[in-house]
């Protein structure tokens, strides 16, 4: 089936065969549906906190952090073309004539091109657009006024101009204040000011980032570094990688075979989010804070978030505490029945993890062995909101594959929405994930945990793409904060949607929550 040529190409990918023939079998048989019990809800799988519960999670998050080494983990490698696909779309149909401006203000909803262009002086990187057009002897102004809105819409996207359909969302302007404009990631690094650094004030955070974009990252924060340690008064210790190529996957056409490209070679496409597990995995700290890099905000709305950042983290430095304690007992091979009793009411109220109805009626030395392995695993703590019509995962309760009850992030790509009872749960979600959590991957030991052995593998994902005028399909593996975290110790809190801002079209760039003034 490969010939020299292609197990050489596979090599060279850091791929076995034995991985490539797993991926073939998911192709051919396709992943299981998740099967859903009921969706999360506060009192059932989501934590909700009183603001006083609120401020002793924090204090004891603020009591700690400095002893521990925490991380900021930024994915930042997604391109920021999709944010301006409905300039795209109006560039190729806009004439500047009747009919052409007839189009134009037929739609003035927000996320038009009309009120993008109408409100184009409120967007923060209005100032760099207009100093680009003027070095190539353009006013922004009178282009306006003319309503040759695709030669702004040119110097927006391309090498003209701030070339931002070609960049990575991280290096897009987002916000501007009194002192100037900010990046996304720079604002990530205002974030991990506040709740990252450790008692030599070290600021750490790292960022995922694709090959062809590593060197204009670098160039950026250290252009800026010295601003924001000065302000700040701490020290940025970054650090980058990139997805691994042993993460892509092999594509197949419609029929199962592996897809080639015009010169007859493998095509392989990288993994999807779920490949960072590996970027995860090499990251040496106690604590770790994950977020997008598009959901960010100006300063005005940071307190809420650094405040329920700090929950997060306290809520699982807390539960930590008490689950190393539990281990260590359990370690000992000295725990007494009363001891039982009370980590069964913890793993049940404390970590919403249910035991089998014959746990009680086990041996003492099985009832230990059940703990200890139910408690010895890397912990998340996800914050959850309101669900006001967002796309993507939500928390539910899940029957895993062995008839076991578990809380899950799901994506609705997991789950089967021809079955009526399966829909009618989906539709009953009241919350959604906005990837915002903390994880504790350190073993009670303080012994880094292994996360691949983690993972549920069946939990990933087959769509259809297509290539040289061809269908293929592409296999994304279980996703980071689904499938690929799915047998974590997992809690669920609820946090306020104002922690949630973020960009996906660039007219949210207009919205008041990222407009400073």
């Amino acid at each position: 089936m490969y010939t020299d040529l292609d197990l050489e190409q596979i090599k060279q990918h850091g791929i076995t065969l034995k991985t490539i023939e797993k991926q073939i079998s998911h192709f051919k048989h396709g992943f299981p549906f998740i099967k859903l019990i009921r969706p999360a809800i506060p009192g059932d799988g989501i934590l909700s906190y009183s603001e006083n519960e609120k401020e002793i999670f924090i204090r004891y998050f603020e009591d700690h952090f400095l002893l521990i080494h925490v991380t900021k983990f930024v994915p930042a490698s997604g391109a920021a073309s999709r944010m301006f696909k409905q300039l795209f779309e109006f560039r190729e149909h806009y004439n500047n004539n009747a009919n052409g401006l007839s189009l134009f203000e037929s739609n003035q909803e927000f996320d038009s091109p009309y009120y993008f262009l109408a409100h184009l002086s409120e967007i923060a990187f209005y100032d760099d657009l207009r100093k680009n057009l003027s070095s190539n002897g353009q006013s922004l102004e009178m282009l306006l006024k003319k309503k040759d809105f695709n030669t702004i819409i040119d110097f927006i996207l391309t090498k003209k101009g701030l070339d931002y359909a070609n960049l990575p969302k991280g290096l897009i302007i987002f916000h501007k204040d009194s002192e100037g404009t900010r990046t996304s990631i720079e604002e990530h690094l205002v974030e991990a000011a506040m709740y990252t650094r450790d008692q030599h004030d070290i600021a750490h955070i790292h960022f995922t980032v694709s090959p062809e974009h590593k060197k204009k990252f670098k160039e950026l924060l250290n252009s800026v570094k010295s601003k924001y340690e000065s302000k700040y008064g701490v020290r940025f210790d970054f650090s980058f990688s990139i997805q691994s190529p042993s993460t892509d996957t092999l594509a197949v056409d419609i029929n199962n075979e592996p897809f080639r490209d015009l010169q007859k070679k493998l095509v392989f496409r990288p993994g999807g989010h779920g490949a960072l597990l590996s970027n995860l995995n090499e990251i040496d700290a106690d604590l770790i804070f994950i977020k997008n890099i598009d959901n960010v905000v100006p300063d005005k709305l940071k307190l809420q978030t650094f405040r329920h950042k700090k929950l997060l983290g306290g809520v699982l430095l807390t539960l930590q505490h008490e689950i190393y304690k539990y281990l260590t007992i359990l370690e000992q091979n000295t725990v007494t029945r009363f001891q039982i009793e009370e980590m069964f009411r913890f793993l049940r109220k404390q970590l919403c993890i249910p035991l089998s109805v014959e746990f009680q009626s086990l041996e003492i030395s099985e009832q230990s062995k059940q703990l200890f392995n139910l408690l010895n695993r890397p912990i998340r703590v996800c914050g959850m909101v309101k669900n006001e019509g967002e796309p993507g995962g939500g928390p539910f309760w899940v029957l895993t594959g062995n008839r076991k009850e578990t809380l899950q992030i799901v994506e609705s790509s997991q789950i089967d929405i021809k079955d009526p009872g399966q829909k009618s749960i989906l539709q009953n979600s009241t919350y959604f994930n906005p990837v915002d959590l903390v994880c504790g991957i350190k073993d009670y030991r303080g012994n880094s945990f292994d996360l691949t052995k983690f993972i549920d593998e069946e939990t990933g994902f087959i769509s259809i793409k297509s290539l040289f005028g061809k269908s293929l399909k592409a296999q994304e593996l279980p996703g980071l904060w689904n499938g690929a975290m799915s047998d974590w110790i997992t809690l669920f809190v609820e946090i306020p949607i104002i922690t949630f801002n973020p960009v996906k079209s660039v007219n949210d760039l207009l919205r008041k929550e990222h407009v400073e003034f």
